[in-house]
């Protein structure tokens, strides 16, 4: 939540810094609106390009040759055999349309698996459960 309130306060304040610089022209009456606009505009892009690399957050895992999946971590969260398997198949990258496909399961199914498992990762996407599990060494 905090988050967001500071992009609100961030693009907030970056309007009223636009309009401020829009009445240089006034003083400066030498200058076209069109070079303010276009420098305004370079300003802001390179705010954002700043803004963008600055809080931008990557975890990599790395995964080595001499990786185990960590069971004791899976029965601590309380993963079944076949959330397991959805879990893996969604780290590939399927659809619960495919999944439910390749194992013989309703896409219902699928959905309330899917469900489980982000309430006990505690997460809230696919993608996040998938980073999640990596970071918990239960799936590779």
């Amino acid at each position: 939540m905090l988050k967001i309130v500071i992009r609100f306060g961030l693009i907030i304040a970056a309007l009223l810094i636009l309009f401020q610089l829009s009445k240089v022209s006034l003083f400066i009456p030498d200058m076209s609106r069109d070079l303010i606009l276009g420098l305004v505009g370079a300003a802001f892009i390179g705010l954002g390009i700043y803004l963008g690399l600055k809080f931008r957050k990557v975890e990599v895992v790395e995964v080595g040759p001499d990786f185990e999946i960590d069971q004791k971590q899976i029965e601590h969260l309380g993963l079944t055999e076949r959330e397991m398997e959805v879990l893996q198949l969604i780290a590939e990258g399927y659809s619960n349309g495919e999944i439910g496909d390749r194992l013989f399961l309703s896409e219902n199914t699928i959905k309330t698996h899917v469900s489980n498992l982000f309430v006990k990762l505690d997460v809230k996407r696919r993608t996040q459960a998938v980073t999640r599990a990596k970071e918990l060494r239960i799936i590779s």
